[in-house]
């Protein structure tokens, strides 16, 4: 018993400085992002967690700022269809980087394209989650402070993901620039061709139902 609670203690220790490297990684993004997999300094389950926390804190944006920043119409409102395009364009875009930085003698695996962007998003997260709070402080003239840290954070990301390819597939800026526009138009083709497939997928049951309705109407 003794035995397991250590190997668990030593896991969340693990998990924890995985984590407080994510301080390190976005003040320092060439070094940070060549530890993070050369050095085995990040782990799998420290960029899940930073990418929960990204989507949590979307969630948190949308349901606890004040209602001058942020004011839905609730009665449309969908949760899941409000999240779902994060976490599509996240994982798409891992697949997308990966396809293509194979073909570009990219060093980078899956899972450090996985976990470098993960971690790419702690300003997304530092930042945001303060601004919910700053909502109930600003006055609705002080908009203009709130979106500039809300782009700033975004801003970050960007910049952070751009130096992580670097690192990761060990490219130059313009490599890293290039292989990052063909990554998005590569994105925005997988993303179509799995709209055609649903849309092919629920036409086609469409027909199988309405086929199934025709015949049992003139069987009986």
């Amino acid at each position: 018993m003794n035995a397991k609670t250590e190997i668990y203690k030593d896991k969340f220790r693990h998990l924890g400085k995985t984590l407080r490297y994510s301080l390190y990684v976005i003040f320092h993004p060439f070094d940070g992002f060549w530890d993070l997999i050369h050095e085995k300094r990040g782990s799998l389950g420290g960029a899940t967690v930073i990418f929960i926390l990204f989507i949590l804190t979307q969630i948190w944006t949308w349901t606890y700022s004040a209602f001058p920043f942020y004011f839905p119409q609730w009665e449309y409102f969908n949760l899941f269809m409000r999240i779902l395009p994060s976490a599509v364009l996240f994982f798409v875009w891992c697949i997308a980087n990966w396809s293509l930085t194979t073909l570009m003698d990219g060093k980078g695996k899956l899972s450090h394209i996985y976990m470098a962007t993960a971690y790419a998003l702690t300003p997304y997260v530092l930042i945001r989650i303060p601004l919910i709070f700053l909502t109930y402080i600003f006055s609705y003239d002080e908009y203009t402070y709130y979106s500039v840290f809300a782009n700033l954070s975004t801003l970050w990301c960007g910049i952070l993901i751009l130096a992580a390819m670097m690192m990761i597939h060990d490219y130059s800026l313009g490599k890293a620039v290039f292989s990052s526009f063909l990554t998005i138009i590569a994105m925005m083709i997988i993303i179509f061709l799995i709209v055609m497939f649903f849309s092919l997928i629920t036409q086609s049951f469409g027909y199988f139902v309405a086929l199934y309705k025709e015949a049992t109407f003139r069987l009986f």
